[in-house]
């Protein structure tokens, strides 16, 4: 019996050894993760999730603010939590960009809202070091690995621009450093770059070259904290490495590529791009690339893939019908080429407003293919301070999925999108009104978030949704297919919009053929090709389709 086993092994082994060409290739390739195509999550990291309570309060914070104006809780364990429940994983998210991280103002001040801190994380303080309110370094160390090890890559935020407000507790940096006049004009490239962006907000003087020294107040600081020496002789080293002078604009590209080197970061959303000269992003881009370059030969068990390093910039007010150019009136100005991966569109909320699907589809699909190839843009309609989202009070939840996740170019979930939070809240003033807690409570049984995750795990899926090339099957009923290959990876999907609930027949004779075993992923269920065309009996009036 024990030779009878042996030789069936035996056999068997060789048959597996001796597969056709064809049933070789039957093995489908590994979906590659395409920046282009991500499916990324915007979270505010102090009003997310809550994961240690014990750090609310520092630096004792403790004014009475505006509504919705000071720190909620949220913090870098919350959101780590969230990261390991599964909750990005289910809403097919496979990249989360966070609001800044670095130490804030210590102080409050009053910008005609009431009482603010800086919550948001914009109103910097010491680039080297974490803020408290958020967490740890090893709080962020666990983060990024939790988010790597389920596919998720970790977006920070940079500001190089500004500091934050002057208060009691935070003294105007030298004069060396920052200028507090004129406010920005945004008439002209000139008055809209060597300005404040508003009143209070200290500029950094990232056009200048001349060396400087640290500011005395970041210096007693670190020495306060027993970390003077190291710091110095980081910078030492970075000068003495990229011969670059001790310009306000390289030390802070020291600091802020630190968090590549140390913590495996693999992007950057850039603050006020527009506010600074473009050279700046160049050089950047130049520091990340080196920075990511480095940790990845590090780690070379870590690294998930041989993507660069990604920096998506806002530059406020851009749009893609404006290609790769940004008017400012006097001046057009080109962000892409040698500096950023993607932009901000913040004209999609407009289109989707005043066009049908298949204009924007189309339109989004042909720019991105011919005047933007090789580029990407990332798509949002609501976010933390466009204070006219598509649809505030979440009347259009559905609509609002369907659109952000199935148009080409990167999607940008803001938090709550998905489960219809709300952005009008009574006695907020300005941007507060989209800056509320998540609301948690809504999540369960929640509708709205189902076809959110149906939609945002069929795009994670396939790269073709966001990257592919776009073309309409029919008018009416409306369906369309999107295609996108990569080496050997090939990807086909047709979707389906607005069609009949019940029963609804779709013609795919130029897409499959008949006997294809495709599968509806919105109502999950498979079908077979007969005559050109798949029959779907369901209660929704979209449908998915992928092949089996």
């Amino acid at each position: 019996m024990k030779h009878l086993f042996l030789i069936v092994c035996s056999f068997t082994m060789i048959i597996s050894c001796q597969k056709t060409p064809k049933e070789a290739t039957d093995v489908k390739p590994k979906t590659p993760f395409v920046w282009e195509a991500a499916n990324l999550y915007f979270l505010l990291t102090d009003r997310f999730n809550n994961g240690d309570t014990a750090n609310d309060i520092n630096f004792e914070r403790t004014k009475e603010t505006g509504k919705l104006r000071g720190f909620k809780g949220g913090d870098l364990k919350g959101i780590t939590q969230k990261i390991e429940e599964g909750y990005f994983t289910d809403l097919g998210v496979n990249a989360i960009w966070m609001t800044p991280i670095v130490e804030q103002i210590h102080g409050g001040t009053d910008e005609g809202t009431g009482v603010t801190y800086g919550f948001h994380g914009y109103w910097t303080k010491d680039w080297t070091a974490i803020d408290p309110n958020y967490g740890t370094k090893e709080d962020l160390k666990q983060l990024v690995k939790v988010a790597h090890d389920k596919g998720i890559r970790i977006l920070l935020d940079a500001v190089i621009n500004h500091t934050g407000p002057v208060t009691e507790q935070d003294p105007v940096w030298p004069s060396e450093w920052v200028r507090t006049e004129p406010q920005c004009q945004y008439t002209n490239y000139e008055n809209t770059i060597t300005c404040t962006l508003v009143k209070n907000l200290p500029d950094i003087k990232t056009e200048s070259n001349e060396a400087v020294e640290l500011p005395p107040q970041l210096v007693e600081k670190w020495k306060a904290e027993g970390r003077y020496e190291e710091e110095i002789a980081e910078l030492n080293a970075f000068f003495e490495r990229t011969g670059y002078p001790r310009a306000p604009r390289f030390y802070i590209m020291k600091w802020l590529t630190d968090y590549i080197t140390e913590f495996g970061i693999d992007g950057y959303r850039v603050d006020t791009v527009k506010h600074t000269e473009e050279y700046v992003w160049q050089e950047f881009k130049n520091e990340c690339d080196y920075a990511f370059k480095t940790w990845k030969q590090n780690h070379k068990n870590e690294v998930l893939d041989s993507n660069d390093f990604y920096l998506v910039g806002e530059v406020y007010g851009y749009g893609i019908s404006s290609g790769k150019a940004y008017d400012f009136g006097d001046r057009k100005v080109n962000y892409f080429d040698d500096a950023f991966t993607s932009l901000i569109n913040f004209e999609l909320k407009w289109n989707v407003a005043q066009q049908s699907k298949e204009e924007v589809f189309k339109r989004y699909s042909d720019e991105l293919h011919t005047n933007l190839k090789g580029y990407g843009i990332l798509n949002y309609l609501s976010s933390h301070d466009d204070g006219q989202p598509f649809d505030p009070e979440r009347t259009k939840a559905y609509e609002t999925g369907t659109m952000l996740l199935l148009t080409p170019g990167t999607s940008q979930i803001y938090y709550g999108d998905e489960s219809a939070r709300n952005l009008v809240v009574d006695g907020t003033i300005g941007d507060a009104t989209l800056r509320s807690m998540m609301n948690w409570d809504d999540v369960k049984e929640n509708k709205v978030l189902e076809h959110w995750q149906k939609l945002g795990q069929f795009r994670v899926n396939h790269p073709a949704v966001g990257a592919g090339v776009h073309q309409m099957i029919t008018q009416e009923p409306y369906v369309f297919y999107r295609s996108f290959s990569d080496g050997n990876f090939k990807d086909l999907v047709v979707v389906g919009l607005d069609l009949p609930k019940g029963n609804k027949t779709i013609n795919v004779s130029e897409i499959y053929k008949d006997d294809d075993l495709l599968h509806d992923a919105y109502s999950n269920q498979d079908v077979t090709v007969k005559n050109g065309t798949v029959t779907i009996d369901s209660e929704f009036d979209m449908v998915l389709l992928e092949q089996k």
